[in-house]
């Protein structure tokens, strides 16, 4: 049995992660990331950032690796299948806080591209979690985590960005993440010679279901089906070769050809198919997002349905808002990160949960909403809720909560406190 200590210990190496690491290195702080895969995980294989993502990988400084080669889309079109009749909106957001606009990356990208700020060896493969514990020892408190290969880690903080079935958030009491009742097929089509589809998001809604595809470059498209599962569930096929075929053959004459050509040039090591989760905003808003010196950022804290494109984008903005505040207590504690006493690292994390709750909470809710609305059946009520006070009222509103500027890294320039010389961790 080894015992380690360390100052900052982040679990999982997904966006919340490496981000929230890439702010900490900002500030002259390292911390070491477990995951428990063995190398970087892309699952969902692409993303669309919001102005709200490009302002927070502003405040991160790696944006400018992205948009040298990411298009912004500027204009979404929404094809309601029952009339035909297809509407153009705009995600454009409030005049003067569009950031870098609305772009589709592809997971690896960014998740590589955070990584690269990262030393060597910050982040730690093939670490899986066996349990969580706490130690207090004259009036300091310390996270204990327990390693699968019987490895204990001793921690100052902690901070689990560990996804949906999070570990840490178990152990801060919330409560577990709740099927929507939906479900969500995406996957990466490849066009070798190039896919000649305009930079254009393209939607189709039907009964029951919202599908799309997203042109990434000339040659990959985005692509995704989120539908209704049925009462009592659905047996999740993992066969990417079974899932494609079914996709085609159920929606073969509800489907335009075009989509269903996108379909067919899956990569199909790209294709999942997964329940879509939530945390029931009420767990946020009234649950305990933090404890002492450990906390949640990302999935963790929030996991929503993808029905706003806001979970990457609210994972990113959890980092720079969690990072601005550790800073902050940097800043007032002369370049040392205190564990007890006055602006202790604590009451920092009460601070950015103070922050963040709200916020995440009407996401949350927004999100779940605008999907059950999206998806809604084929009585006249449901399409007026959809194709009346959703698309002509509400959908601005929707867009205009990717226009978020979650504010900027602090300044630390107290001598010990760079990149090359840590913050201490008293």
């Amino acid at each position: 049995m080894e015992m380690v200590e360390e100052d900052v210990v982040i679990i999982g190496a997904g966006i919340a992660g490496l981000a929230t690491a890439v702010a900490l290195r900002r500030l002259g702080i390292k911390a070491l990331v477990l995951e428990k895969s063995d190398g970087l995980r892309a699952t969902g294989a692409a993303l669309t950032l919001s102005p709200n993502a490009w302002l927070a990988l502003d405040a991160l400084g790696v944006s400018h690796k992205l948009t040298s080669v990411y298009a912004p889309a500027k204009r979404v079109f929404v094809t309601n299948l029952g009339t035909g009749a297809t509407r153009e909106l705009s995600y454009a957001g409030k005049s003067g806080r569009i950031g870098s606009g609305l772009r589709s990356v592809h997971r690896q990208s960014l998740l590589e591209a955070l990584a690269d700020e990262l030393p060597d060896d910050t982040i730690q493969f093939s670490s899986k979690i066996a349990a969580i514990d706490s130690q207090t020892l004259n009036g300091s408190s310390a996270a204990i985590i327990n390693l699968g290969d019987s490895t204990i880690i001793k921690a100052k903080v902690l901070i689990g960005c560990d996804g949906v079935h999070s570990m840490v958030a178990q152990w801060l009491g919330l409560s577990e993440s709740i099927n929507s009742g939906r479900s969500s097929v995406r996957g990466l089509a490849v066009f070798p010679h190039g896919h000649g589809l305009n930079q254009d998001i393209r939607q189709f809604v039907g009964v029951g279901f919202r599908a799309g595809f997203i042109p990434l470059n000339d040659r990959d498209v985005y692509w995704f089906l989120n539908r209704y599962s049925p009462p009592k569930g659905e047996i999740i096929v993992k066969d990417p070769e079974l899932i494609q075929r079914e996709v085609l053959e159920k929606y073969d004459n509800v489907l335009p050809p075009l989509y269903l050509d996108v379909i067919q040039h899956c990569d199909l090591s790209t294709l999942t198919r997964a329940p879509l989760m939530f945390r029931r905003p009420w767990d946020i808003l009234f649950g305990n997002l933090s404890k002492g010196n450990v906390t949640v950022a990302g999935d963790a804290m929030h996991p929503m349905t993808p029905d706003l494109g806001q979970g990457g984008c609210s994972a990113l903005e959890d980092a720079v808002v969690l990072g601005r505040h550790i800073g902050n207590s940097l800043i007032k504690n002369k370049g040392h990160i205190v564990i007890s006493g006055d602006n202790d690292i604590g009451q920092a994390l009460e601070r950015y949960v103070k922050e963040r709750k709200w916020r995440v909470t009407w996401l949350v809710t927004g999100s779940y909403l605008s999907g059950w609305v999206q998806n809604a059946g084929s009585n006249w009520l449901m399409k007026f809720l959809r194709d009346v006070i959703y698309y002509k009222f509400l959908f601005g509103w929707t867009a205009n909560v990717a226009c978020y500027d979650c504010g900027k890294l602090p300044s630390v320039s107290l001598g010990e406190s760079d990149s090359s010389n840590p913050g201490k961790i008293d």
